[in-house]
């Protein structure tokens, strides 16, 4: 089965605050060639001001890191998750935890889906664009709709 192209790019808001992390997760995203634009945010604080800019559309995939300075990925993710306006949107958790509080958390807090951060450099790329695949290529995205 064939997902249709969208009109337009898939967006993703990358909350990563490990410049190392989110090169690589971006090149892993435009490896696979996929039309997408990705927006990144060092900590929550930038992600919700990015989020809440109403002169912005909002992205199709939030992937979130949960070890952040200001307000981190659990406290931004509980944020996310109760606000009217951005709860639709799918988070994915990509974190180095493996930790079963995290992982319960995260679920708890309505994650869409926790991934571990690969050590592996390969692996890690697999996952992301793992990721990607599923949630850009895969899965029917609620429309999206500027503010």
């Amino acid at each position: 089965m064939t997902v249709p192209s969208p009109a337009r790019p898939l967006s993703v808001l990358l909350v990563e605050d490990d410049t190392a992390d989110a090169m690589l997760i971006e090149e892993a995203l435009f490896d696979r060639g996929s039309a997408r634009t990705i927006t990144r945010a060092e900590d929550g604080v930038a992600a919700l001001e990015y989020l809440r800019d109403s002169l912005r559309r909002l992205p199709d995939l939030i992937i979130l890191d949960l070890n952040m300075p200001r307000l981190n990925g659990r406290e931004l993710l509980h944020v996310l998750k109760t606000d009217a306006d951005l709860q639709q949107i799918p988070v994915v958790v990509l974190t180095t935890s493996s930790a079963p509080e995290d992982i319960t958390s995260s679920y708890r807090h309505h994650a869409n889906a926790y991934v571990t951060k690969p050590v592996n450099l390969d692996d890690f790329t697999r996952a992301a664009q793992s990721i990607d695949a599923f949630y850009l290529d895969t899965v029917a995205l609620p429309p999206n709709e500027a503010h």
